[in-house]
Formats: C-alpha cells, sequence, structure tokens
C-alpha cells in the first residue's frame, strides 16, 4: 500500500501533542486499536489479541437466557455466543498469563459490549455473567468491560456492579461521579465530517474534529470515532489529530501498521547547517583537476527528502543547481544491483545484475580508475560498508559474481588505488593480498586509530569501524575524507575519489526509517565537505549520485519543524526508478539532463580528457 507523502500547516500545530503520544505509544504501539465488530472477523477476539490489539468490540443479543453474539438478530447461531467467543477465550489468556490479559502486566484489554437489546434485561445478564470472572475485570484485573449501545441513562451508572463501564457520548454532560464509570468516549465520525481518508480533512472538520476530542480529553478519557475512514492515511492523519482508539476492519493491516511504528517513525534531536557553496566556478567550462564522486547506496528522492524532513528542511544536497536523472536498469533486469550498477559508472558498460568490472558476456572491461591513473592523477576509495562489496568493488575488481569477495580482493592487487579505506581486511588477510600490498610499500593496517599516522599509498580497513550511524560509527566518513584530501591533493595532477555511503541501503533493505535517515544526513554531511573543498580551488567536479534506489520508501508523514519523518517501505529489495545525479563545479553542466547510467562514466571520461 503507497501513500504519497503530505504535509498540511494545518496540523502542525497538532504535532507536539501528537509526537508525545507516538513517543508514548512505542512500547505497545498497538494498544491504539480497536476492533471494530470484531466478532465478524474470520477469528473472533483471537486475531485482535494476536495483534496485541487495545479493544474489541462485539455486538450482543439477549435471547432464551443467552447472550449471542451478532449484528442483526436474523444472524444468531447457537454457535456464536458471547461465552463462547469471548469469555472462555478471554478468561483462558487470563489463566495462562498469571492473571493478566497480556503478558506485559502493564497492559489492559477493552472488551466494548455493544448492546443490541435492552438494557434493561441484557446488562444483569451480562453482569451475571461476568460475576465469576470479577477478578480479572477492572478494577481489579486487566480487562475492562465498556458498555456501548443501548445503554443505561447516566443516573443508573451506579446500579451496576463495578467491573462495568460506559461508552460516554461527548454532546452528554456526565457529573464527576458519572463520568468515573465512563470507560471510554465515542462517536460517529460523519457528525464532524464526511473525509474520505484521502488528504487531510479540510480546517472545519479538522477543528470540531479536535473539539469533540479535546472534550473526551477533558474529562480524562479516551476518545473513539466509529465509521471513520478506515485506510492506512486516515490512521495516520487520526492519531495526529488525537483520537486515542483507531477504528478499523482490517485488524492485521492496523496491526501491522501500528507494529510498525519504531521502525516507521524518526525523529531527529541534533540538526546541522549545510554549507553554503559559492557557484563561483559552477557553470564554468575550464579545467577539471579533481573529480569527488560520491555514491550514496540506495539513495532515491524519498531518502533524501526524508533527510531533508528530518534537518528541518535543509540539505547540502539542496544547494546544488545543475541536476540530472540517471536511468538505472542492468543489461538482464529492469532492477539493478549495486554490482551492475556501480559496473556502469566504473567501466561504462551495462552488465549483467551481480557481475564486477565485467560487460554483458561477463569480459573484464577497464575501470576509469585505470585512465584516470594514465593522466598522473592519484585516486582512492572509500566506503561506509565492506571494501570488497559490489559499489567499490567494481572500480578495481573483474569477477562474474559479487560473492567472490576473496578473487575480489586479489584483484585490489592488479589495479591499487592510493588511498582505500573501508571495511573488508579478513578477504585482504585470507588472500595474503595485505601481505603483498605490504612488499609493495603499502601501509596496511585493521586498526581505525592508524588512520592519522598512515601515508598514501595506504590501505585501512576496520571491519569493527564500519557499524551503522544508530550502532555508533561516528564521522568515519567525513575523517575518511578529510584524510584523503591531506594525501592526495598536493599532487600537480589532481586526484580521483569515489566515495560510498554504503548503509543508506542496508536500512532500506532492513525497512527501517531511523536506518534509512540517519545514514541519509551522514552521507550529506560528506556532500557539504565535498562541497567545501571544491569551493577553495575552483577546479574540483563534485558530482553526487545512487546507483539504485532501496526499499520503495514513500513518507507518509511529516513535520519539517519537529525534523518528523514517518515512512513506509513497499519491498525490501530495489526498485527500478531513476535516481538523481547532482554535479558541481567545472562542467557540472554537463551532467544535467535525463540518460543511462553508464553516460556518467562517459562524462567523467570526457572531462579526465580535458
Amino acid at each position: 500500500m503507497k501513500i504519497s507523502f503530505r504535509l498540511s500547516l494545518s496540523i502542525i500545530a497538532l504535532l507536539p501533542l501528537a509526537l508525545s503520544a507516538q513517543t508514548a505509544d512505542r512500547t505497545n504501539p498497538t494498544s491504539r486499536a480497536h476492533s471494530h465488530n470484531d466478532y465478524l472477523q474470520a477469528a473472533p477476539f483471537v486475531l485482535a489479541y494476536q495483534n496485541q490489539f487495545g479493544s474489541v468490540e462485539a455486538d450482543v443479543h439477549f435471547k432464551n437466557d443467552t447472550l449471542f453474539v451478532a449484528h442483526d438478530a436474523k444472524d444468531m447461531t447457537a454457535e456464536r455466543t458471547f461465552e463462547k467467543l469471548y469469555l472462555q477465550p478471554i478468561v483462558a489468556q487470563v489463566r495462562k498469563n498469571a492473571g493478566s490479559i497480556y503478558k506485559d502486566k502493564s497492559r489492559e484489554l477493552t472488551l466494548l459490549v455493544d448492546l443490541k437489546t435492552s438494557f434493561t434485561s441484557t446488562l444483569p445478564a451480562l453482569a451475571k455473567a461476568l460475576e465469576p470472572y470479577q477478578d480479572m475485570l477492572v478494577p481489579k484485573g486487566s480487562v475492562k468491560v465498556v458498555i456501548s449501545g443501548n445503554t443505561p441513562p447516566p443516573a443508573q451508572f451506579d446500579q451496576y456492579p463495578a467491573y462495568i463501564f460506559f461508552d460516554g457520548r461527548p454532546e452528554v454532560a456526565y457529573t464527576a461521579q458519572q463520568a468515573n464509570r465512563l470507560g471510554m468516549i465515542s462517536q460517529d465520525f460523519h457528525r464532524f465530517s464526511q473525509w474520505n481518508g484521502k488528504g487531510i480533512p479540510v480546517e472545519k472538520d479538522r477543528k470540531a474534529i479536535q473539539e469533540v476530542i479535546a472534550k473526551a480529553h477533558a474529562l480524562n478519557k479516551p476518545f473513539r470515532f466509529w465509521a471513520s475512514p478506515d485506510n492506512i492515511n486516515a490512521w495516520k492523519i487520526l492519531m495526529n489529530l488525537g483520537v486515542d482508539y483507531i477504528n478499523t476492519d482490517h485488524v492485521a493491516e492496523l496491526g501491522t501498521f501500528l507494529n510498525n511504528r519504531r521502525n516507521a517513525e524518526f525523529k531527529s534531536s541534533q540538526f546541522y547547517q549545510p554549507y553554503q557553496p559559492t557557484y563561483k566556478n559552477n557553470d564554468a567550462k575550464g579545467k577539471v583537476k579533481n573529480i569527488i564522486l560520491l555514491i550514496g547506496d540506495g539513495m532515491g528522492l524519498a531518502q533524501i527528502h526524508s533527510g531533508q524532513t528530518a534537518n528541518k528542511g535543509q540539505l547540502n544536497l539542496g544547494r546544488f543547481l545543475n541536476i540530472g536523472l540517471s536511468k538505472t536498469a542492468s543489461s538482464d533486469n529492469y532492477i539493478t544491483d549495486s554490482a551492475a550498477g556501480a559496473t556502469a559508472f566504473a567501466t561504462g558498460n551495462k552488465t549483467r545484475n551481480r557481475a564486477i568490472g565485467v560487460d554483458s558476456n561477463l569480459v573484464p572491461v577497464p575501470s576509469i580508475i585505470r585512465q584516470i591513473k594514465a593522466t598522473g592523477r592519484k585516486t582512492a576509495l572509500i566506503s561506509a560498508g565492506d571494501i570488497t562489496d559490489a559499489t567499490p568493488a567494481a572500480f578495481y575488481a573483474h569477477q562474474p559474481e559479487r560473492s567472490m569477495m576473496d578473487e575480489i580482493a586479489l584483484d585490489y592487487l592488479k589495479e591499487p588505488v592510493d588511498v582505500l579505506i573501508g571495511g573488508g581486511y579478513s578477504h585482504f588477510a585470507k588472500t595474503k593480498a595485505a601481505d603483498s600490498l605490504k612488499t609493495r610499500g603499502f601501509a596496511v593496517s585493521n586498526n581505525w586509530s592508524d588512520l592519522g599516522t598512515m601515508k598514501a599509498p595506504f590501505v585501512l580497513l576496520d571491519d569493527k569501524h564500519i557499524g551503522s550511524m544508530l550502532s555508533g560509527r561516528g564521522e568515519f566518513l567525513k575523517d575518511a575524507f578529510h584524510k584523503t584530501l591531506q594525501s592526495l591533493q598536493s599532487n600537480p595532477k589532481g586526484f580521483f575519489m569515489m566515495a560510498e555511503g554504503a548503509q543508506i541501503d542496508y536500512g532500506g533493505h532492513a525497512n527501517q526509517v531511523p536506518y534509512v535517515v540517519t545514514e541519509m544526513l551522514d552521507f550529506d554531511k560528506l556532500v557539504g565537505e565535498a562541497l567545501r573543498f571544491a569551493d577553495s580551488n575552483g577546479e574540483t567536479l563534485v558530482i553526487v549520485t545512487a546507483d539504485h534506489e532501496t526499499g520503495g520508501l514513500t513518507l507518509l508523514d511529516g513535520n519539517v519543524a519537529a525534523g518528523y519523518v514517518d515512512g513506509s517501505f513497499s519491498t525490501n529489495d530495489h526498485t527500478g526508478i531513476m535516481v538523481p545525479v547532482f554535479a558541481y563545479g567545472p562542467h557540472s553542466l554537463d551532467f544535467r539532463g535525463v540518460y543511462e547510467n553508464t553516460e556518467i562514466y562517459n562524462k567523467i571520461k570526457k572531462v579526465v580528457g580535458k
């Protein structure tokens, strides 16, 4: 299910309340879910319970001394009784959990019993059925029975046992004593709005919704609409508006949506000011001495905008003026993998998925690294992942299969660069490639603390230092970038550097918005450093792109002012959409337009030859 990103000024004022509610719900997010007409589900009670819902609803008819569960009297059957469908399974779960409805003993389950027959006969029968189990019922236990439908007048609430609560109405004025017997407050959504769940409610309706929720909250009672729109966008908007119980007939879908809140939402607590470029040589056609190619693996427009939202609407990527679009398909598939995508950048050839540095016939083809070296430029490869993985490997290796990481490490001996920083040391150690490099005069280390003292040519591969940003990687990319500049910028012929933000892709595969956003922001800080360096000399071309998009990320909601993002994924793999190409500095105009990913190689090659 895909819903486009939308943010409205009309709900921004509500978001502090909504965000705090979301934070409170992170431990038990489905406590907000209400299974409307639960008895119509394929597995009454069971499905809602498995999804850890906070509330279920059963319509009850009283006939011949029996409480039947059905919407209409004509639907009553001997097998569908309140005892069998709800009371017995609830009692079984409470016993299983040593007195609590859920294993988490802090949780409650609301059992909303909608009386379809007169309360004068039905409610006493229900109270009698519940009496043997009152220890499991609120106020003693963890199951709250709330009566809706044909309820008694509020003045009669106190005539019923303390384990019976009532579903209130916002238009009723309750005394304090009567309000104590309310389990929730509910009302028909269509009294306030005809909104169909797409976009957001109009301002007039929004205010009416807010006001009725505020009435319930003034009594310290949770609020629920019935007959509200029932789709992913509606759930999100209603949560933002402050609705406590989300009414649904789609139990599994809402359960999945709410249970995934931890992976779907991110709210930034730290913000940075992007670098402001000078644009002095941005559209120039003069000499290009240095080329910096930055690859955000898995970075599509949604990933970029998620980072922009999380950083209060600002990114270094937002400072570029010359932007193009790259078509990413491999030679054998509409959807590329990183191996074929990076091979297109590195060699100018489309190849099969999983192939590294070879054409579609699996014949090795020369990398741009070789051509750049021939001009006297120094070269460097950096990755926040394994350096033998697909993207960096495509710039020096030639193998038919990306999983051949030991062979890829050996290929590095044939096409080494002056600076190599990332992970993957085990492949260099196992194949003795590390020893061979040392005999050639390369400094080789697997300890990040050696970075400051190493002199080019060097290889630093520390697997312990390439975790995610969420796990504390820190400024790996920024530090690696500056060390590379320090090592190469004095070369009179210039240099070529490829640096990869590898783990934007990892977050997409994991379907975790916080992972994606934190990696996106880290990569964007690297972009800012590259822009700053480009302005310092006027002869540096910066190119930023992606090999593909990962995850089919869509943005369901966001708040720029708060740095808050809510996203959803359509896949845990790559997608076939075009990805942006950003360029800055001399010849950046060459990267405008829409073109195949192989053209990035051709455009770099053309600039290198000038």
